[in-house]
């Protein structure tokens, strides 16, 4: 079984910066057309704009506001019109906002929930749609249609009250991914999520330059003793994304270095 994706194409959301701009990179080097999509155009130039001004070359952007429909579907014209069709979204869209969650105006559920789980789910509607109707399976039922990748993280697992708006749409985006796996799946259309821990992208090497103390706590609390590369997420994803994991729908791979599998309190037994 192969895990090439070279000739497939693919939407990235997310991909003007950090992780998602890491897949999107990595998926073009993998020999993928990729399409570029973000709200802020202005980083989605500085990054892949030269690139994506050659008419043969295999990489695309889209500027817009994904939690607007009409957006979507024009992200989905857009794509179609460069590339002829779809074979793989990457939902990688997400954003973190410290809450107080005992203040309700000041909790943030709504907003994350909006921005993380229904940019998301409304991606993944849209695209299956295309998808199923576009496929070829009257000619060979069991033929792979898509594959579409969620991106959470470990704080859906995990408590911290100044993360609980995040914490419930990675949660929220997790339930969604297998729902959705199993409605799309008579449809050969393969959904999965990767929830990760720590990744050195630029959001976190902001913090550390203001907080160099917290490089020490992460590496303290992570078995492998390290902060992953946003490669090694964007692996996970071209995993997923290819025919190499044809049989895995629903599942949420973890890439956290073990973290999630040590108790954050770490108190003796007695």
């Amino acid at each position: 079984m192969s895990f090439s994706i070279a000739g497939k194409t693919a939407i990235v959301t997310g991909a003007a910066n950090g992780i998602g701009l890491a897949i999107a990179r990595h998926f073009l080097a993998q020999g993928a057309n990729v399409m570029c999509a973000d709200i802020d155009e202005d980083r989605l130039i500085a990054e892949i704009g030269d690139a994506a001004q050659d008419e043969a070359s295999n990489i695309r952007y889209f500027a817009g506001d994904l939690r607007q429909k009409l957006t979507i579907a024009n992200l989905l014209s857009a794509t179609i019109d460069a590339f002829d069709g779809v074979d793989i979204l990457i939902n990688a869209s997400r954003q973190v906002a410290p809450c107080d969650p005992t203040v309700a105006k000041e909790d943030k559920v709504e907003y994350l929930l909006e921005q993380n789980l229904m940019t998301s789910l409304r991606m993944t509607q849209q695209v299956s749609k295309w998808m199923r109707a576009n496929s070829k399976r009257d000619e060979n039922p069991h033929a792979p249609v898509g594959s579409i990748v969620n991106l959470s993280s470990i704080a859906s697992r995990r408590t911290h009250p100044s993360l609980m708006a995040f914490s419930i749409s990675c949660a929220a985006v997790d339930q969604m991914t297998r729902s959705m796996a199993v409605a799309l799946a008579p449809h050969g259309i393969r959904i999965n999520g990767v929830a990760f821990g720590s990744v050195m992208s630029a959001s976190l090497q902001d913090i550390l330059t203001d907080h160099e103390e917290y490089r020490d706590e992460i590496i303290e609390k992570t078995p492998l003793g390290r902060i992953a590369s946003a490669t090694e997420v964007a692996e996970t994803v071209q995993y997923l994304a290819s025919e190499g994991s044809g049989f895995m729908t629903g599942q949420i791979l973890t890439v956290d270095g073990g973290r999630t599998l040590v108790d954050p309190v770490r108190k003796p037994m007695h």
